[in-house]
């Protein structure tokens, strides 16, 4: 997982405007050294988290860049199932980008339950 996944999943859960300059200003050390320290399967668990605020606030662009950084996060050695996560979060794109935002919600929080299930993780938001 990229530090700037991390970077971003801080700055969208403690405060700051992204993965700019400025986030580091306003993120503590302490709470960025926090999601740095996080598993890779917390880091995803907590993407999810991200896509489903900004899926409630109705924000295309943030929910966009969330869905890219899982497909970006995706481990192609496990071809069968990252192919198809891919394909699913493509297809929310196609839906946020259709004002479909409630059927890209229900795809993400049941992937989001399965991860922390599969993980034992924290449960819903």
């Amino acid at each position: 997982m990229s530090e700037s996944v991390q970077k971003l999943a801080a700055s969208k859960l403690y405060g700051g405007s992204g993965a700019t300059s400025d986030a580091k200003a306003k993120i503590p050390a302490y709470l960025e050294q926090e999601v740095l320290s996080w598993s890779k399967e917390k880091i995803i668990l907590k993407m999810y988290d991200l896509f489903i605020i900004a899926n409630k606030k109705g924000d295309v662009n943030k929910m966009s860049r969330v869905l890219v950084e899982l497909m970006g996060a995706l481990n192609f050695e496990y071809e069968e199932t990252a192919t198809r996560l891919y394909r699913l979060y493509e297809y929310c794109q196609r839906a946020i980008f259709q004002k479909r935002y409630d059927e890209a919600l229900r795809i993400i929080q049941e992937l989001r339950e399965t991860w922390a299930k599969a993980f034992n993780l924290e449960p819903n938001l």
